[in-house]
């Protein structure tokens, strides 16, 4: 009887399945179900940990979002990051209520990359349509102040296009494009996606100079064009903002751009208004290398990135501005009370949190538990779920014996994804014609974006996983002795990443395994929030950041998860003689998205093959989002 009534609520067996779930438990899990699972997803899991405090309230404060890739529905299998869009949309809400009696502004902003991570946005293209055609109208729901545009918005036209003439005109000048044009297809000129700047006051009087950034993108598709920040700088709209004779109290840079990398171009921006405005106070969001950080530029500017994928929303307060009317100090609330540089006497402070994505950090700190939800986002909940069912992302290919992750492992050991994909690549990648021919088969690191999770493997996650379509290409007959050379060349070459620096890629929280409500994970220390009496739990595996301010800016407590570096490429091999002989020639076959890294890795090895040499070893319909479906489905179980 207990099982069926919270499997009717929603909550999914692997919750249940374990020895060890006491009666406590189980009455736990009932009302978490209760509370929560009216919204988020039906088959998402309640999160188990909750925030450590109340946020900051500053006279302006954030809510930023970033790299978002069409992660609307949450992550179903992780219950750090459970919540949905239409929860965030009920969030924000309430946080507009919130500010506004507390008396300070509350601005919503996102650093771009909706696209490619998810089916809800991916699926569409591979059905025909367009990436995003179904996510970004969901995305619309939230009524973001400003917004700027990612690298994943650029790569196909088709996007671009869409963005251009849908997204874009759908928040008008809240949608800042600074550098970024695209060309129109009516007459054939290059026009600003979005607005270049904007100039605004808030509801308490702070008066405010807006850019939206994207770093110096060069694979952007042609019918896009990205002017450098050095140039856009000398630009003489940018030099007229900047140099405006009307008062700005703070200038925002909203940016998808590393804020720590040497990528950058929030260093070039902040220099060329500090030529001209030395005091004003200068704020920076960022985004793309997929990292919850903060930054400290100088003692009235710093740079706050809030993560990927719907895991995190970034937080950010800031007091002193001499402007408006909006207190500096609301009561009842903490406040900013740290300077950008320590030991300096500033007129600013500033505080930053880093909120996990799910339904009780959102109910907590929007005060509201039992009338979280809003009309709009339940509306939002039940389209994600619609939606999900239209697209067939619940399908199922096949069960993952156990979580295969990106970085918590060593790239050898069998606890990563990558010995899989070398399993699947050998089984999958054959072409029939020449099946008996050895082969050996390169795909790069970073056409994985997420851990491969124990339980169902579906549709959504193929995409999740993979949401690359790379073709599978080949060079026939390669000499063996060049051919065993390319690995290591490969790998000593330039970095193959298609978007975020190597170096700066953030590691893969996991999830927690089954029974998270089990009697063992709770302490007899009981912990009041608000209406809920609830017990407090030993801290599960997730994010700790470190930044300039310190280890202080998670929301919610975590253990640490290990972090293994890769390497660029991993080589499978399929077809070799069954008594370990050596082959005098191999098939080199590959991912179109390294072609050019391969031609010149086999120059170096010492043979000079061209693109002419170049022939396609699969079906350029079967590609790199494929193969692992194909894998699953005939060898994993689909009895989960």
């Amino acid at each position: 009887m207990l099982r069926s009534l919270v499997l009717g609520l929603g909550l999914s067996s692997a919750a249940l399945a374990c020895d060890g779930c006491t009666g406590t438990g189980d009455v736990e899990m009932i009302r978490r179900a209760r509370l929560i699972q009216p919204r988020m997803q039906p088959d998402a899991l309640p999160a188990i940990n909750g925030p450590k405090g109340p946020l900051p309230w500053g006279q302006l404060t954030f809510a930023h979002t970033s790299d978002t890739h069409g992660w609307l529905m949450g992550h179903v299998k992780e219950e750090n990051y459970g919540a949905d869009w239409g929860d965030y949309v009920s969030f924000i809400r309430h946080m507009r209520y919130k500010a506004r009696k507390l008396g300070v502004d509350f601005l919503v902003v996102d650093s771009g990359d909706l696209h490619d991570g998810a089916g809800l946005s991916d699926a569409t293209a591979k059905l025909g349509g367009v990436n995003g055609e179904v996510s970004l109208p969901i995305f619309q729901n939230l009524d973001y102040d400003l917004l700027t545009i990612g690298n994943h918005e650029l790569y196909v036209a088709d996007v671009a296009y869409d963005v251009f003439e849908n997204f874009a005109k759908f928040y008008r000048s809240r949608y800042l494009t600074s550098n970024v044009q695209i060309m129109d297809p009516k007459d054939g000129k290059f026009k600003y996606v979005g607005r270049t700047h904007k100039y605004f006051t808030t509801y308490f009087g702070v008066r405010i100079m807006a850019f939206g950034v994207l770093f110096d993108f060069t694979s952007n598709a042609n019918n896009s064009k990205i002017i450098k920040a050095k140039d856009m700088v000398q630009q003489q709209w940018f030099l007229d903002a900047i140099n405006t004779p009307e008062p700005v109290d703070l200038f925002l840079v909203l940016g998808h751009n590393s804020i720590r990398s040497s990528t950058s171009t929030f260093p070039v921006i902040r220099e060329a208004i500090r030529k001209v405005r030395p005091d004003t106070p200068i704020q920076f969001f960022g985004g793309h290398s997929h990292t919850r950080d903060f930054k400290v530029y100088d003692n009235s500017s710093t740079a706050l990135e809030p993560g990927r994928y719907c895991e995190t929303l970034g937080w950010f307060a800031m007091s002193g501005i001499e402007a408006g009317t909006g207190k500096h100090k609301p009561a009842g609330v903490p406040n900013p009370n740290r300077p950008a540089i320590n030991g300096t006497t500033s007129y600013l402070s500033y505080a930053r949190r880093y909120i996990d994505w799910n339904r009780l950090s959102f109910e907590y700190h929007s005060d509201n538990v039992r009338t979280f939800d809003t009309p709009r986002g339940e509306s939002v909940t039940d389209e994600i779920w619609d939606e999900r069912h239209r697209l067939n992302l619940t399908n199922l290919y096949g069960c993952a014996p156990q979580t295969y992750c990106l970085s918590c492992a060593p790239q050898t050991s069998e606890l990563s994804i990558y010995p899989l994909v070398q399993k699947a690549l050998s089984a999958v990648i054959v072409n029939e014609e020449r099946k008996d021919i050895p082969r050996m088969i390169f795909v790069n690191t970073g056409g994985f974006r997420f851990d491969l999770l124990k339980g169902p493997f579906t549709y959504d996650d193929s995409f999740i996983v993979a949401p690359f379509r790379n073709a599978f290409q080949y060079i026939p007959n390669v000499p063996y002795a060049a051919a065993a050379k390319l690995l290591d060349l490969l790998n000593n070459g330039a970095p193959q990443k298609r978007d975020m620096d190597r170096k700066h890629r953030s590691f893969i929280p996991r999830s927690v395994d089954a029974c998270p409500l089990d009697g063992a994970q709770f302490n007899s220390g009981l912990v009041k929030r608000k209406t809920i009496i609830r017990r407090q739990q030993i801290v599960t595996p997730g994010y700790i950041t470190k930044d300039d301010f310190g280890i202080d800016g998670d929301d919610t407590p975590h253990s640490s998860i290990p972090f293994f570096r890769t390497t660029n490429d991993i080589m499978a091999q399929g077809g070799f003689p069954a008594d370990g002989s050596t082959p005098e020639t191999v098939d080199v076959v590959f991912y179109d998205f390294i072609r050019n890294y391969v031609l010149t890795a086999l120059a170096k090895a010492g043979e000079n093959f061209t693109v002419a040499d170049v022939e396609y070893y699969m079906p350029t319909t079967f590609t790199s989002n494929d193969f692992l479906p194909e894998y699953a489905k005939r060898f994993w179980s689909k009895d989960c």
